[in-house]
């Protein structure tokens, strides 16, 4: 495999400042009122241009954002066939809604994005939906996003991952079919075992305040 790497160009900007002080006098006259002098010094600014990396550390840093490494193996043990034991509440305190489901997880390119597809039954309708889960080397978080056939947009989420509770917590937006607006969304995915995942989504009620909306329990198939 070739690697092709394209490298942005780095342009100096050349600046000039000043070095000779203005002097600015206004005179004001009211009845016998002396006249008032105002002295202003300009202080010419120093930019210092940064000095870009040479090609051997560019090439090195390259590399090392590309690579794989434990996280993604990590996602890779995921794989498989997941069924889904899924609970919804409409708003807070409203009767819990159950369904079930299935997921698929898959790695892609070369281990470095896990593909999930999703399939089930919504409110009495056919469900599917796709989700992508990336790990970022350089910023260390985890980037997700969604799609399904309950609406037309896409929901992007990041986050970092906790080890001690072996948990990703992810925030972002999605939109909110019955408005038509965007609402900020939480959810987290936490690890139990080889076997068992729980996934908890998080939004906004009727009085603004943040309630569970749903939570899918995956149990390795």
């Amino acid at each position: 495999m070739k690697l092709f790497i394209i490298t942005a160009c780095i342009v100096s900007v050349a600046f000039f400042s000043c070095t000779d002080s203005a002097k600015k006098t206004d005179t004001v006259t009211t009845g016998d009122t002396a006249a008032a002098v105002t002295k202003m010094d300009e202080t010419p600014t120093t930019v210092v241009a940064s000095t870009p990396p040479d090609s051997v550390t560019m090439m090195k840093n390259w590399m090392a954002y590309m690579t794989p490494g434990e996280v993604h193996k990590m996602m890779a043990s995921w794989n498989g066939t997941w069924n889904g034991d899924i609970t919804m509440w409409q708003t807070p305190g409203a009767p819990a809604q159950k369904s079930k489901g299935t997921t698929i997880n898959k790695m892609m390119l070369g281990g470095r994005y896990q593909v999930s597809n999703h399939t089930g039954n919504m409110m009495g309708m056919p469900f599917e939906g796709m989700g992508t889960l990336a790990y970022d080397n350089d910023k260390k978080i985890f980037i997700s996003t969604w799609i399904d056939n309950m609406g037309t947009g896409l929901m992007k989420m990041e986050g970092p991952w906790d080890e001690t509770s072996k948990t990703i917590t992810l925030t972002g937006t999605g939109v909110d079919p019955t408005t038509g607006k965007d609402m900020a969304e939480k959810e987290t995915f936490k690890i139990i075992d080889e076997k068992t995942q729980l996934m908890e989504m998080y939004g906004p009620g009727p009085d603004g305040k943040e309630f569970k909306m749903m939570e899918i329990k995956f149990t390795r198939k």
